[in-house]
């Protein structure tokens, strides 16, 4: 191997300026992904003890970091309105907490592997990303650019949980074991709505046309979606009480208290084909 020979034309001082005005102008109009990591990991601290430091300190103190690393999240894309905007997320803190431990309520309660809401709280990652969402949506509901979108990617980065922080969730919302569950921007869930790893509620088809209209289904009170089931088209509608089964694809609206499953199929050696067993859910 020969030793490669950097292009005479390429200058360093003037790439590395190039860099600097970047970085530069970065800071200036959009938001640090470092700084929506602490602001998420500061508002569970003050959500939840499991997430705080295991040596108590003076919470006041606390508080007022989490305002300040709120303010300066927002202040690159909202700088007339990042200290209000920060005073309202903290103000909202109460009423999420109060939401998200309804969260966990549900969850453990319908979890035979969960052994307490502590457990929830601490140590499922649908829950986690559920938490992040309901700080992001609480922004996104001011108008928030951006910032939103950052928060909703720290959850789905530490939790493979990708809920868009436009999708409005209804109170006692459990996400079960959670990886691969997709929410997009339009959906509307219920109350008492629960869901298993890998549920999309999704649009039936992308383009950038249909930028604000309701692209994703809404899913009524008191419905379960099973593993990998995938409901996508924003006048798709669940009707409450139904259970949509483990790998169901519905492009269509479904009545209250339907039963929607996969109907698998048993491909014998000889070739035979047969239906497989009907499942109860």
């Amino acid at each position: 191997m020969t030793s490669p020979t950097p292009p005479a034309s390429f200058d360093p001082d003037a790439f590395a300026d190039d860099v600097a005005a970047r970085r530069r102008a970065h800071v200036e109009r959009a938001p640090s992904v470092d700084l929506a990591e602490a602001v998420v990991d500061g508002a569970l601290a003050l959500l939840f003890p499991a997430f705080a430091a295991e040596r108590p300190g003076d919470v006041r103190v606390e508080v007022g970091r989490f305002r300040s690393l709120a303010r300066d999240l927002l202040a690159p894309v909202a700088p007339d309105h990042a200290e209000a905007l920060a005073d309202c997320l903290l103000a909202a803190l109460p009423d999420l907490r109060e939401r998200l431990e309804e969260d966990a309520r549900a969850t453990a309660a319908g979890d035979p592997a969960a052994e307490s809401v502590e457990e929830v709280v601490l140590a499922y990652p649908g829950f986690t990303a559920t938490a992040v969402h309901r700080i992001a949506h609480a922004l996104y509901g001011h108008g928030v650019p951006l910032v939103p979108r950052v928060l909703a990617e720290v959850a789905h980065r530490r939790t493979g949980v990708d809920i868009h922080p436009g999708a409005q969730i209804g109170r006692a919302f459990a996400v079960d074991h959670g990886t691969g569950v997709v929410i997009g921007e339009t959906a509307v869930v219920g109350d008492r709505v629960r869901v298993f790893q890998g549920v999309t509620l999704g649009a039936l088809f992308v383009d950038k046309g249909l930028a604000r209209t309701k692209r994703h289904p809404t899913v009524e009170d008191d419905v379960v979606l099973y593993a990998n089931a995938t409901v996508l088209g924003g006048e798709t509608v669940v009707g409450a009480g139904s259970v949509i089964g483990g790998n169901v694809w519905l492009t269509r609206s479904v009545p209250p208290g339907s039963v929607v499953t996969h109907v698998a199929r048993l491909r014998t050696q000889d070739g035979q084909t047969q239906a497989m067993p009907e499942y109860v859910i």
